[in-house]
């Protein structure tokens, strides 16, 4: 009885976790963005009880993009040390896993890097260089107001 019920939960597990994963992910994503506009808009509500100027609202609210540069180094050195890591596991058990499957992730974190090396530098620096316009054409559109 209990070998039948060992199969049956492995495929349960099998299909159920990997197709849990997103609806978990949007789940807690919609909690996020929700609470943030519930408190934007209590911040509001106080600005405009206090007679006080009304803070615009924040485009990352609306569409959920964060203004966080997007860089290739973490996700290379993740995928590098993920592979490193299954490449020394296979070749020291001595199991039957071939070291081909550490090799995969491995040949992923190299080409990130090199991207980064390459080309990656160049992209965060113009990221910055244009957040560092945006900024100081918003404190120079905010000092014309004052």
């Amino acid at each position: 009885m209990l070998t039948d019920l060992i199969p049956i939960l492995g495929i349960i597990f099998a299909v159920g976790l990997p197709l849990s994963i997103p609806i978990v992910w949007i789940s807690l994503n919609y909690r996020k963005r929700r609470r943030l506009m519930e408190l934007h808009h209590a911040e509001r509500m106080a600005a405009i009880e206090r007679g006080m100027e009304v803070p615009p609202l924040p485009l990352e609210l609306i569409d959920g993009r964060s203004n966080r540069r997007r860089t290739s180094l973490l996700p290379g050195l993740v995928w590098f040390f993920i592979g490193l890591a299954m490449v020394a596991g296979s070749l020291s058990s001595g199991d039957d896993l071939p070291v081909v499957f550490g090799l995969v992730p491995l040949g992923i974190g190299i080409a990130y890097l090199i991207y980064y090396a390459v080309e990656g530098r160049h992209v965060e620096a113009r990221q910055l260089e244009q957040e560092q316009r945006e900024r100081n054409g918003r404190y120079a559109q905010g000092s014309a107001t004052l």
